[in-house]
């Protein structure tokens, strides 16, 4: 499998940042790794072994970038206030570096997103935000606000970076018309560790469903628990029933 690994200091985040390229083209999907990861997660974790056929065959190339979320949302010490400040950064270095990173290595006109847990809420908070840039999401076991990390608290920043809060208000036009024409999948079990994504996932549903935003929500079986095992047959099934539709 072709691989590549990059570091450059990012000006957004004031930092050297970390990531790594899987395959030589095919449709790009930005990985995000779970909560506090690194940019190799993916890979340790047997989920790039996964998905070799869909990366060696030209379907996919996958880019994972590092986390930092111990210096925002999970950062125990800081404000919200503080914390959705880094977030922000966070949001620029991936908008900024990141992306035009990715087109440079893949001349797909958007990108996908896909994670795992806070990398789940990653790839649905980015996807929403930024519908301009991305057109898919695969997001596992993901939360969908940001409550568990804030608290009560709610400014703006906080705000837009919760889909369930945002979502819910959305009525711009030609913002809707670019989920409907985007390809959403959103899943999670039923098993233990995952009653608040549970809760999260049924919500976005509802709130997709009234704005008529076609999304293929999955709830898999009550044995189906928060953890690698189960991402590792999630991740692959989504990409073959992708390939199936012709998406990728």
């Amino acid at each position: 499998m072709h691989s590549e690994y990059h570091k450059w200091f990012s000006n957004h985040l004031h930092k050297d940042m970390e990531l790594k390229v899987y395959g030589h083209g095919g449709k790009p999907i930005l990985v995000f790794p779970a909560q506090g990861g690194r940019f190799f997660e993916f890979e340790d974790f047997g989920m790039v072994a996964q998905a070799a056929w869909f990366i060696n065959t030209g379907r996919i190339q996958l880019f994972t970038v590092d986390s930092v979320d111990n210096e925002s949302w999970a950062n125990a010490q800081a404000a919200p206030r503080e914390k959705a400040a880094r977030h922000e950064e966070f949001d620029r270095y991936i908008m900024h570096e990141v992306l035009p990173f990715i087109r440079q290595k893949n001349q797909s006109a958007h990108v996908f997103t896909t994670g795992v847990s806070m990398g789940g809420y990653h790839s649905g908070n980015f996807f929403f935000r930024h519908p301009q840039e991305f057109d898919g999401v695969i997001s596992l076991s993901g939360l969908f606000q940001l409550s568990s990390f804030v608290g009560d608290y709610m400014d703006d920043t906080v705000y837009f970076n919760s889909p369930l809060n945002f979502l819910a208000n959305l009525d711009d036009g030609h913002i809707l018309e670019l989920y409907r024409r985007s390809t959403i999948i959103v899943c999670c079990g039923q098993g233990a560790w995952e009653d608040a994504m549970l809760r999260d996932v049924t919500a976005l549903g509802r709130i997709l469903e009234a704005k008529q935003v076609p999304a293929w929500i999955e709830l898999w079986g009550h044995d189906v628990n928060h953890d690698w095992p189960w991402w590792r047959r999630q991740f692959p099934y989504f990409l073959g029933r992708l390939c199936e539709q012709h998406v990728i």
